[in-house]
């Protein structure tokens, strides 16, 4: 389980079609630990030289963004909430459900407003002021519409994350608020 509070910035360094390799200051994992990797929890793998690596399933290249990743670009990294940690952000699993993409990045005083479309089968689930995982970030959604939301980024948000390395076009892992799929599952029954 993770919060959505970013807690280092790491570089890819190598993706390779089943595995990726990231550096990153300020993570300390050990081998076989959760760590979400833009929003997506993978299991570590290999510890080495300040270098983390994890395996990539078939499943999680097809449900994520992860396959778009190459060496050198930015990556959120989170690893797994302790007991008696803050839960600054809200609750995330790791657990992708769609990718969108980034549909506006514009500055607004000291703010910078993010824009993302998704596919519209999941408005349901994203309602103004609630949550949403954005890359791994935990970020509140507002003039929410059917496909898109958009969400102000404050400049703390904006310089600790990859948002700054974004543009329009690119593609972002979304995870949607728990409790709205567990709610969404019970009225479809």
């Amino acid at each position: 389980m993770f919060t959505g509070i970013v807690r280092a910035v790491g570089q890819v360094v190598r993706r390779e079609p089943r595995r990726l390799t990231v550096r990153a200051e300020g993570v300390a994992v050990d081998e076989g630990a959760s760590l979400a990797v833009n929003g997506v929890c993978l299991t570590v793998a290999a510890v080495r030289d300040g270098q983390m690596t994890m395996d990539l399933s078939q499943e999680t290249l097809a449900r994520t963004a992860l396959g778009d990743l190459r060496p050198g670009e930015a990556v959120n990294l989170e690893p797994a909430l302790r007991v008696g940690e803050e839960l600054g952000g809200h609750f995330l699993l790791g657990h992708v459900d769609t990718v969108g993409k980034v549909a506006l990045v514009a500055r607004r005083g000291e703010d910078v407003l993010l824009g993302v479309s998704f596919d519209p089968r999941f408005a349901e689930l994203v309602v103004d002021k609630g949550s949403v995982g954005v890359d791994g970030i935990s970020l509140t959604p507002y003039e929410v519409e059917e496909g898109s939301f958009r969400c102000a980024i404050v400049p703390y948000t904006w310089e600790h994350t990859n948002l700054r390395a974004r543009h329009v076009g690119d593609r972002v892992n979304l995870e949607f608020d728990v409790l709205a799929k567990y709610v969404r599952r019970w009225r479809e029954r």
